[in-house]
């Protein structure tokens, strides 16, 4: 992997969250007028021009994405209409507990998806395999919100075990995270077997046999660190359907984090926030697939030299 490599995924990197904020900036004040949804349909068409002129609503588009762009230079990213302070301070506030929650499923994920991809992989067409991709299949096609639902039925009224939402105690974190962990374990399960089965299947293992190491130590290795390189990839795309999981888990258990504030934003079309929470989700997917790209060139160096030459 070299300089050039390096750099060609940088400016990839910040172009797309460039035309991600762009389009987000444009689609949203096309999508209605924010004067009516804080003023009402009732109100006094003045006050509805005097709200516009106040936030810059009544210039053209190209004018405004400009001047968006200059503040968010400048550290400035709007206020909110409905919160009625800073949009960031707003977000922020909201951060922490989207951050907890994405971490420990994100842990809980790779503790379970992992393990038991291989572990499939490694006993292939057995019971165990048959039993895993079973549920794998289960766990990936039941949406986020049903099996959510089913949870808040079962251990808060049926059992009367845990809160049905809200935040608090690590009671509150228990089935948010098992809905997300469910759906996120599944995808990566699957990957996983499928990246051991087509290592364990590679010439080196039956050289690796063949030279007396035992299965056991081949394996570790062999196989898994060949097949690490194509889960790397599949790790980046798992910020992304985490991250779109947790809107639908938040606002099914009323956590207060992101997901549940960028809904209502979207509702109530208050813009800054809406734009700050979209930037943030984009920089972390993008950054994640960034540092993969990076990573997977140093892993392996043949993927930076063949694409540099093409």
């Amino acid at each position: 992997m070299n300089a050039l490599y390096c750099l060609q995924k940088l400016l990839r990197a910040l172009l797309t969250v460039l035309l991600i904020v762009s389009t987000v900036f444009i689609v949203l004040r096309l999508s209605g007028d924010p004067a009516i949804y804080v003023l009402g349909l009732d109100a006094d068409p003045r006050a509805l021009d005097a709200f516009r002129q106040q936030w810059g609503l009544d210039q053209p588009l190209w004018q405004q994405y400009v001047q968006f762009l200059g503040n968010c230079l400048q550290g400035d990213f709007g206020y909110s209409y409905f919160e009625e302070r800073d949009a960031m301070v707003a977000v922020l506030e909201r951060l922490p507990a989207t951050v907890l929650l994405m971490g420990v499923t994100g842990i809980c994920t790779l503790l379970i998806g992992i393990p038991a991809g291989i572990w499939a992989a490694l006993h292939r067409n057995s019971w165990i395999d048959r039993l895993t991709m079973l549920l794998s299949v289960a766990g990936f096609s039941l949406p986020n919100f049903v099996f959510g639902i089913l949870l808040i039925l079962l251990f808060s009224i049926t059992w009367q075990i845990l809160p049905t939402g809200g935040s608090g105690s690590w009671q509150h974190l228990v089935m948010p995270v098992l809905t997300m962990t469910l759906a996120e374990a599944a995808v990566l399960a699957r990957f996983t077997r499928s990246a051991m089965l087509e290592a364990l299947s590679q010439p080196y293992m039956r050289t690796a046999r063949a030279k007396g190491l035992r299965w056991n130590r081949a394996v570790i290795r062999h196989a898994l660190p060949n097949a690490a390189i194509p889960l790397i990839t599949v790790v980046g795309f798992f910020v992304g359907t985490l991250v779109a999981g947790g809107v639908v888990t938040e606002s099914v258990f009323a956590w207060p984090g992101l997901g549940r504030l960028l809904v209502s934003s979207v509702a109530n079309r208050d813009l800054a926030v809406v734009q700050i929470i979209v930037m943030l989700i984009a920089c972390s997917m993008v950054l994640t697939n960034l540092l993969v790209d990076l990573l997977y060139g140093w892993l392996d160096p043949r993927v930076g030299d063949s694409r540099n030459r093409g």
